[in-house]
Order: structure tokens, then C-alpha cells, then sequence
């Protein structure tokens, strides 16, 4: 005996025409919500096509499609030569159902609840005088916009497809022949891999040479978000003071022995901007060799440097290959390009191309392409020349102010970079007074937050001058020197 299907639903699916949501997506979700609310009983017939599109007032292809959606998730079952029906479900899921009681707090890792931990570092301020901002309009869009135009009209197979883990071939043979001729670096293209911007190649040497427990050496003060990884990968960050000189290895006194790694920007500290000198390099060298250690050199911003040429690495020193060196072109583009390089001695590279493949394969290849082109062309070097006029104009205008407007405050060194720290007396808030320049429009950022060990701390500002006019400057400054000035601090 066959089953006849039942009559239109009393309560039809109300369709809204008026919204961007299309009619079939409404559909579907109002009948599987009936059949999970138990409105559309297991084993019921439901409507034909052709009767419910009549009746809702669209076509029948809208149903249909529906129909099969829901059949596809498992709400319906269609026969051959007989009715759709309601498919038969558990019971646990029909009815009303009260949502379950949430724990207090979700269980997460070890390492997941560590970073829960974490004090949220606030987003950098932007705004005048903010440190690392760039003169991102100084950068050649209408240049970059075709090399990207090219390579999305012909990308070709390679660009297509999955890279190598250590990204594009292209890009790596022109990092290593850049590094080689303005930083002596000693590489291969082969040593070369692409990362996602320097912070991913700090993650990975973290990940790929440490042990949970293991000593880092660190810089005091220092880059927080190399702290951040360390501690991440389960490694104490040991803070290492920094004097006139920069890292200096003899004032940490005795080294744990099972200190694996020392994490060094010896072209241009950060943030206080020493270089560090020939002898502290040897230093380092030997410490690393007497006890089977690495060294990470951070080159995160010596394109920029305004007495001489850039200066030679540490990693070119290096007879032993225990140097890793990092670097980033968001600094002489813009940072959304998320692009930088970490060159790995040779018998490191198949454990970091193993973590490479993990992370996420490599950065966009039409990116990647696109500056090989870039630099291959040489037009990358080109706009570093740009810049460094550029910078060293606003660099010179900043100094000038700052010898109008605080003549009593001394500045750290700045022969490259972007920002220039300026220290304040013993007892001056730096926190406080941030706070108060941004009420003033300002930017700048608190040298105390910078340092880990309490014992270390000196307080002080952090000034950007690259995105900001030389003309401004002078203004900005006299407005910082105000901010000072209703602190409390004395002027000269």
C-alpha cells in the first residue's frame, strides 16, 4: 500500500526576498531546522518539488536544489519512484535541546595556557614620532603593481603550484647575491629560506634548536617578540646587558652551561642602536664554539645606515657555520608584504626545511615573484638609495629639533635605523609620559618596557622619524618637550 504525501505544511518556510541571502539558502536552513525541532517528523513525506514552489512562489529548480542539499547532509532521503522523506535521525538530536553547561575555562595545552598568560602587549600607537614607522609612500606602487601584473597575467605551472619549503628559487639566488655584496654574508641560495617576515624565522630557530628548559642569551634591552618566541618554545630567555659597546657577554657573569643560543643585532642593537665591535664578535665566536652553541644574528634594519656603507655581519666571520642570520624586507617596503629570509648553515638545513613544511609551506609565490623581479631588476636597491636620502634628511631634522627643544637629554647612538632613543633622568615616569604625548598627538614609546631584567632598566623614549616630514619634526618635538616639561622633568 502506498503512502500518499501529506497536504502543504500549515507553517510554510518564510522567505525573505528582500535580503542578500539567496531564496535556496533560506530554504534549506528553515526545513532542517524543522526537522531538527521535530516539526518535520522521520519518515514524513514532505512536499513535492512542484507544490512547494507553487505555493512559496519560487521556481521549482529553487526547491529541487534544496532538496538535494538536504539529502546530501543526511535530513532527507530520496527513493526511486517514491516520495522524499524525512530522514530518520537520532533522537538525542530532535526536540528542543538546552545548551550544555560551559566549562569555567576551556582545557587548552601547556603552551596554549602560557600564552593566555601573557600580559597583552597593546598595538603599537601610530601616530608622529612612533618607532618603526615607515615612508611607505616613498614606495614605488605603480613599479610593484606591474611586477605583480605580470606575474598574475603569466604565472606559469611554478607559481601555480606548491613551492619548495624554502620558498621560490629565483628570490633565494637574489637574497644570496644582495647579502653577499652589501653584508659579506657567505651563502648559497640553497641556505637561503623565504619566511613569512622575520618573526617566523625567530618561531623557527626557537622550535628547531631548543629543548623546553634550554638557556637563550638575550639582549637587555631587547625585541620583545624574540622573547616571546623563546619563552613560547618552552626556552628561558636569559637577559644579557647592554652598555655603549652593546651585548656584552663578560658583564653576564657566569653562562649557564646548557645556554644554547645567543640572539644578537650586532649591526645596529635594538633599540638602542650601539654597534657591536670587532672584539665582542670574536667573542662571541669562540663562546659558541667552546661550547657547541648557535648564534642568531637579527639584521632587522642595517639597510639603513647613514655613516658609510652597511656593515659586514657577523655571520661572515664565522669559520664554524654555528651563525644564523635573519633579516626582513617589510622595512624598505611595507609590512603587510610579510616577507624576510634566514640563511642556515648547511647542516642545519634539512631539520629547518622539515619545520618549514609544518608552518605553512612557504609565502605567497606571486609575491615571492614579484620582488625576485624586483630586485633582479634593480629597482630594490634603487629605492634603498631613495630611502636613505630620505631618512637621513628626517634623521637630521630630528637631531636638530631635539638639540633646540631638549638640549640636556642625551641621545643613544644612531648611525642606522629608523628610531632614535632618547634617555630621561633617573625617576622620570616614561610610561606616564607616553601617555601624555598621546593625548598630544604623539607617538613615541616607553624605552623601560623594552628591558627584561629590573636591574637593567633605564627609562627613556623611542622615536620613529622615517614616515614623518622633515618640516614637521620640529613641531612634534617642541610639542614632546612640553609633555615634558608638565611631567615634571627638568629642561634646559
Amino acid at each position: 500500500m502506498s503512502r500518499r504525501r501529506p497536504p502543504l505544511p500549515v507553517s510554510l518556510p518564510s522567505l525573505d526576498r528582500s535580503s542578500h541571502e539567496p531564496l535556496q539558502r533560506q530554504l534549506v536552513a528553515q526545513l532542517r531546522e524543522a526537522v531538527l525541532a521535530g516539526r518535520l517528523a522521520p519518515d514524513t513525506a514532505v512536499p513535492s518539488t512542484r507544490a512547494l514552489a507553487a505555493a512559496l512562489g519560487v521556481s521549482r529548480n529553487t526547491v529541487l536544489a534544496a532538496y538535494d542539499q538536504l539529502t546530501a547532509e543526511g535530513y532527507l532521503v530520496a527513493t526511486s519512484g517514491s516520495a522524499t522523506r524525512v530522514a530518520e535521525l537520532p533522537q538525542a538530536l530532535l526536540g528542543p535541546r538546552e545548551p550544555a553547561p560551559v566549562a569555567a575555562a576551556p582545557r587548552l595545552s601547556q603552551r596554549a595556557a602560557w600564552l593566555t598568560s601573557l600580559p597583552v602587549r597593546p598595538h603599537r600607537a601610530q601616530g608622529p614620532l612612533a618607532p618603526g614607522a615607515l615612508a611607505v609612500d616613498a614606495f614605488p606602487f605603480h613599479l610593484w603593481g606591474r611586477l605583480i601584473g605580470q606575474r598574475w597575467r603569466r604565472p606559469g605551472r611554478a607559481l601555480t603550484s606548491a613551492l619548495p619549503p624554502a620558498g621560490l628559487p629565483a628570490l633565494r639566488a637574489q637574497v644570496a647575491a644582495f647579502l653577499a655584496s652589501t653584508r659579506a654574508v657567505r651563502a648559497t641560495p640553497d641556505q637561503v629560506l623565504i619566511v613569512s617576515g622575520s618573526q617566523q624565522a625567530l618561531d623557527l630557530v626557537a622550535r628547531v634548536l631548543l629543548d623546553p628548559g634550554d638557556v637563550a642569551l638575550v639582549e637587555d634591552p631587547g625585541y620583545h617578540g624574540l622573547h616571546d618566541a623563546l619563552a613560547f618554545a618552552g626556552a628561558r630567555p636569559l637577559p644579557i646587558p647592554v652598555d655603549a659597546h652593546g651585548f656584552d657577554l663578560a658583564a653576564a657573569g657566569a653562562v649557564p652551561e646548557d645556554a644554547r643560543l645567543a640572539c644578537v643585532t650586532p649591526s645596529h642593537q635594538f633599540p638602542l642602536g650601539m654597534t657591536l665591535p670587532l672584539d665582542r664578535r670574536l667573542a662571541l665566536l669562540d663562546w659558541a664554539r667552546r661550547r657547541d652553541a648557535w648564534l642568531l644574528e637579527d639584521d632587522y634594519d642595517a639597510d639603513f645606515r647613514y655613516a658609510g656603507r652597511p656593515l659586514a655581519s657577523l655571520q661572515s666571520l664565522d669559520p664554524d657555520g654555528r651563525t644564523l642570520y635573519t633579516g626582513t624586507f617589510s622595512r624598505a617596503t611595507f609590512a603587510s608584504l610579510r616577507l624576510g629570509y634566514l640563511v642556515v648553515p648547511d647542516r642545519l638545513l634539512d631539520a629547518f626545511l622539515a619545520a618549514r613544511r609544518l608552518a605553512d609551506t612557504h609565502p605567497s609565490s606571486v609575491a615571492q615573484a614579484a620582488l625576485a623581479d624586483f630586485m633582479a631588476e634593480g629597482h630594490y636597491e634603487a629605492h634603498l638609495r631613495r630611502l636613505r636620502a630620505l631618512y637621513t634628511e628626517r634623521r637630521g631634522a630630528l637631531h636638530a629639533a631635539l638639540a633646540a627643544h631638549l638640549p640636556d637629554h642625551p641621545l643613544a647612538p644612531s648611525d642606522a635605523g629608523v628610531n632614535q632613543v632618547v634617555y630621561l633622568p633617573p625617576g622620570v615616569d616614561d610610561l606616564a609620559l607616553v601617555r601624555r604625548a598621546a593625548k598630544a598627538g604623539l607617538a613615541p614609546a616607553p624605552l623601560s618596557t623594552y628591558y627584561a631584567a629590573p636591574a637593567h632598566v633605564r627609562p627613556g623614549l623611542i622615536l620613529g622619524f622615517a614616515a614623518t616630514p622633515a618640516s614637521e619634526l620640529p613641531a612634534h618635538v617642541g610639542r614632546l618637550a612640553a609633555c615634558l616639561a608638565a611631567a615634571g622633568a627638568p629642561l634646559a
